[in-house]
């Protein structure tokens, strides 16, 4: 099973001279198992590039939204998948509090915000809004959990199993909330315990949450004890501040790994970084 980031920027999309090392653009990952299936995590803007390599098959594509917020589902109109006269795409809705949004990622390709409406698209488009009020489904061949993210406006994480592999993927979650928990850190470790990777997101330093409780992400402190907690093989952090510049990066992971690296594998997420995991019986 491969694991590809296409998108690892948090808020929005940050190109530029400080940034190409890690990459600007927002969340989109791609499982795939050996067998050729996949999953799309997210549709920030990674997702365009995503498409270049999807568009030279035919195979039905499967995307997992984590929730709405727009560095999530705004690289959408731009996959090129979606043009495709009568491929058949599933879009699962993360279990968002706002019943009026749920179908955002098309809405957004209507009115006066884009030129070409979902409507007319030729691909076959299923959007799913029930699937990710379950606590478990099967999609694509692949075994999904979920869990209940801690963000403004609600969300949903995943747990993807295949091949044997346990792929955790949290995104934008908040594992101290100054309100309402949805999610308990301990019920968080039960979630991604022992898996192969996580993937988790950290946006803020420690000095910055005290300026941003509550807004729906977590420090990267916080993300490192809770991968140690869960006994996670490797750990790579996304949705990066979209102002963080590359040698900032690159030094907070170099004080993680000094203080982590012993007991796991730890990074910040890059585009174009892929992990790859040899299949084994489940």
């Amino acid at each position: 099973m491969k694991v590809k980031f296409y998108g690892v920027r948090g808020s929005m999309p940050s190109p530029g001279e400080h940034t190409h090392q890690f990459g600007g653009n927002t969340s989109c990952v791609y499982v795939e198992q050996t067998n050729g299936k996949g999953l799309i995590l997210d549709s920030g803007t990674g997702i365009a590039q995503l498409g270049e390599k999807l568009i030279e098959h035919t195979t039905p594509i499967a995307i997992l939204l984590t929730h709405n917020h727009w560095d999530h589902i705004q690289g959408f109109p731009f996959f090129k998948p979606i043009y495709q006269a009568d491929r058949d795409i599933t879009i699962v809705v993360g279990d968002v509090e706002d019943e009026q949004t749920k179908n955002a990622i098309l809405m957004q390709m209507s009115g006066s915000f884009f030129p070409v409406s979902y409507q007319h698209l030729p691909a076959n488009i299923t959007l799913n809004t029930q699937l990710a009020t379950q606590k478990n489904f099967t999609l694509n061949s692949f075994n999904v959990f979920t869990a209940p993210l801690n963000h403004p406006g609600g969300g949903t994480a995943y747990c993807v199993h295949a091949e044997g592999k346990k792929i955790a993927y949290i995104t934008d979650n908040e594992l101290a909330p100054p309100g309402v928990v949805k999610t308990t850190v301990t019920q968080w470790a039960d979630f991604i315990k022992d898996a192969d990777l996580l993937i988790h997101d950290a946006q803020f330093t420690t000095e910055e949450l005290t300026l941003k409780h509550g807004w729906g992400h977590s420090t990267f402190k916080q993300v490192a004890e809770l991968a140690m907690q869960a006994c996670i093989k490797n750990l790579a952090i996304i949705s990066h501040d979209p102002a963080r510049t590359d040698d900032e990066l690159l030094a907070i992971e170099t004080h993680l790994q000094a203080n982590y690296g012993e007991h796991i594998n730890i990074e910040c997420a890059r585009e174009g970084r892929t992990f790859e995991f040899t299949p084994s019986k489940d």
